[in-house]
């Protein structure tokens, strides 16, 4: 996973600089959306520039539908979109994790079931 400490754009200058990441942080320059941002993150520069060409190509998509055209309006509507995508994802893991977690409780009653009765089984046979 890629964590991001600090954006800055080579026009505006802007950025924090606080490290969330234990990994030795790499700078990387992406474009985003027109824009040129030296990106502070770990070793997985490749992950990094994928993420970028993700956000570029949703602010691209829904700048050709969008009545606005102003990168910071577009990057609030994108940044909702994926915050949306990854709450959906998270609430869909874990109700997969419920399934598995059920179906394991299931299988390990079926288990002690069939050890029961093998045991009675020899138990009988001696």
């Amino acid at each position: 996973m890629c964590q991001v400490s600090a954006l800055q754009s080579l026009g505006a200058g802007t950025g924090t600089d606080s490290d969330v990441s234990t990994e030795t942080p790499t700078t990387l320059a992406v474009e985003i959306f027109g824009a040129t941002y030296h990106v502070r993150g770990g070793d997985d520069s490749g992950d990094l520039q994928e993420l970028a060409r993700v956000v570029d190509g949703r602010m691209r998509e829904l700048a050709s539908h969008a009545s606005t055209s102003d990168p910071a309006r577009l990057a609030i509507l994108v940044a909702l979109n994926l915050a949306d995508e990854l709450s959906r994802a998270r609430r869909q893991q874990e109700g997969e994790r419920v399934e598995i977690r059920e179906k394991m409780a299931e299988l390990a009653k079926g288990l002690e079931a069939a050890l029961e009765r093998e045991g009675r089984g020899a138990a009988d046979l001696g």
